[in-house]
């Protein structure tokens, strides 16, 4: 299985090859800013299965858990696309650049204390409503 996530403009792409390791809701509050959204919905895949083709941009900052983690956004239409999370193997790319309506449903929900209230998920799935800190490990 081979997936492509774009960019807006296209200029940025990044093919995954296999199967997320997770897909994840996040409705933390930095989540929100960075999107523009009410949530993030992001997928996780090995770093070994991820290939980013294009010019990026990078922007830093420290998660809840310590990490540091780099945003790549691209530098032409300013889509944030991936972003990898240091200490860990993975690239997380925004489920949303695939523009793939059959991309596998989230397995876990982030920060349920700052979901907005109009915000429905999956039934079933496992929901943490603060520190995401024991939910991925």
């Amino acid at each position: 299985m081979e997936r492509k996530a774009l960019c807006q403009c296209g200029q940025l792409q990044v093919t995954c090859t296999g199967e997320p390791k997770r897909v994840l809701m996040c409705h933390c509050e930095l989540c929100q800013r960075r999107t523009g959204s009410a949530f993030n919905l992001a997928a996780w895949f090995p770093g070994q299965n991820v290939t980013v083709q294009g010019q990026t941009k990078t922007y830093q900052r420290i998660g809840e858990r310590g990490f540091e983690i780099t945003f790549h956004f691209c530098p032409d239409c300013g889509s944030s696309v991936c972003w990898d999370v240091k200490g860990t193997d993975s690239v997380v790319v925004a489920v949303g650049c695939f523009a793939d309506p059959h991309f596998p449903a989230p397995s876990l929900s982030l920060y349920g204390c700052t979901r907005h209230d109009w915000v429905t998920q999956p039934a079933g799935i496992p929901s943490h409503i603060g520190s995401a800190n024991s939910a991925l490990e």
